[in-house]
């Protein structure tokens, strides 16, 4: 069985930090493309941070270059994701989601994490 879980989440002051952890069993994570997703209330669900399951390749939205950093550490099975220079807009439930294997046509997710931007 599959589990994705989230911690990390909370309550923060704009211009603040915070680091994501997912940690992830039920699946070769040394395989595994791993994802940050997050979801607005009213709002689609939108990429995040994405990594390749060497780490060797990252990628972001444009709305998150520069202040979130993605890293995972394959002897732990975890995916973190740091965010620094927090703001208000970037309040929503955060995801984290394994695609097995590069190419994989499912994937999995986790129960999401709620971070929360304000004063």
């Amino acid at each position: 069985q599959v589990q994705l879980v989230e911690s990390g989440g909370g309550l923060v002051q704009p211009g603040g930090s915070l680091r994501l952890s997912c940690a992830v069993s039920g699946l070769i994570f040394r395989s595994a493309v791993m994802s940050w997703y997050r979801q607005a209330p009213g709002k689609e669900r939108d990429l995040v941070a994405v990594i390749t399951n060497t780490g060797g390749s990252t990628n972001y939205a444009d709305s998150v270059k520069g202040r979130f950093t993605i890293s995972r550490d394959n002897a732990k099975n975890t995916v973190y994701l740091q965010m620094n220079s927090l703001n208000p807009e970037d309040t929503a439930v955060y995801y984290c989601n394994a695609a097995p294997w590069v190419g994989a046509k499912f994937d999995y997710w986790g129960q999401g994490t709620q971070v929360t931007v304000s004063s």
